[in-house]
């Protein structure tokens, strides 16, 4: 049964040339950033990493204000919201901007999932710094085509009901299992992927700079650099699975959910050499984020039908930021319990 709502405020029918213009946007910033800022290979340290830290959540913000004052001046004279009874646009512009921001704060919080596994394969691999911002490169950019596979395949399936249910109860279990599993130690060497990838194509142990291949005996190889570019893409894959549906979970909007997710991606890299040093330390962080799965699939199996059809948009930002906010304070207020030897 195909679920029956609201209009799209965005259809991409309409507004095509927007999603256009966002992608142009985003390979004219990637082509900078590597082109430009990261030419030669060098160790990021943390005051560069702040510093994009802060333009890239400043760019965000900025394009949640444009996405703003653009939905209150185009929303009312869109052809099909015209003659919509009690439609009104003022209310449906604020919806935009914190759906948006909502979307932006749950990708991003999901995103330090990321980077412990980041931290594992670097670690596993022995990838020397000065070339870990290239792989992350390469990483983001094949997430950025995989989000857009799957965000594309959600906006078709998210129209039927019974999918609503299915992905709310899949956010539901997610994040219990988050909470209540117990942790397994990452070995990148077990990984299925690896082992295939090693019978069809020659390894090297050695790095050859900052190549992902390597020219042995007349034979390409390749390095132990592309080794943690294909496990890093894979994890994002997987990582995909919960974070898409989550912010289905906001907002129905396409764009928004486009937006959002790769403006959260487009962050992780500068995020993961700001926290790769500390993040072990939030160790009540996962049951913050179970909780967040949690919240957002009881959001889409129940929470917007109890609510007339929409869970307040305000409420989802309020709950959503206390629990991810309260999990990191309570990784620093807690002392950490240390091991008797």
């Amino acid at each position: 049964m195909i679920h029956t709502d609201t209009p799209l405020l965005f259809p991409f029918s309409e507004y095509w040339w927007l999603y256009l213009a966002f992608i142009g946007f985003v390979l004219l910033m990637l082509a900078l950033d590597l082109g430009v800022f990261h030419r030669k290979a060098h160790v990021v340290g943390f005051k560069e990493a702040l510093g994009w830290s802060v333009a890239w959540v400043t760019l965000a913000l900025i394009f949640n204000a444009c996405l703003y004052y653009y939905a209150l001046w185009s929303l009312p004279q869109a052809a099909h919201l015209v003659g919509i009874p009690g439609f009104d646009p003022q209310a449906a512009a604020n919806r935009t901007a914190l759906e948006f921001l909502t979307g932006y704060v749950v990708e991003k919080s999901l995103s330090v999932d990321n980077i412990f596994v980041f931290v594992v394969i670097f670690s596993f691999f022995a990838v020397p710094a000065q070339y870990q911002h290239r792989v992350l490169f390469y990483g983001i950019l094949g997430a950025l085509i995989f989000r857009i596979l799957f965000i594309s395949l959600g906006s078709v399936l998210i129209q039927y009901h019974a999918v609503i249910l299915i992905f709310g109860i899949f956010l539901i279990f997610t994040g219990i299992k988050i909470i209540f599993a117990p942790e397994k130690p990452l070995d990148p060497s077990k990984n299925p992927l690896i082992r295939l990838l090693k019978k069809f194509i020659p390894v090297s142990n050695e790095y050859d700079g900052q190549r992902f291949f390597s020219k042995i005996n007349g034979v390409w190889h390749a390095t132990p650099l592309f080794l943690a570019l294909v496990l890093i893409e894979f994890s994002d894959i997987i990582f995909a699975v919960d974070s898409v549906p989550a912010i289905f979970a906001i907002t129905k909007e396409p764009l928004i959910v486009f937006t959002s997710n790769m403006f959260a991606i487009l962050g992780l890299r500068a995020m993961f050499f700001l926290l790769a040093g500390v993040v072990d330390q939030f160790r009540y962080l996962k049951y913050g984020l179970g909780l967040v799965l949690v919240f957002v699939g009881l959001k889409m199996a129940w929470l917007n039908e109890a609510f007339g059809g929409k869970f307040p948009i305000s409420w989802s930002l309020f709950i959503i930021v206390g629990i991810v906010g309260i999990s990191i304070a309570l990784s620093y207020v807690i002392p950490h319990r240390k091991t008797k030897s």
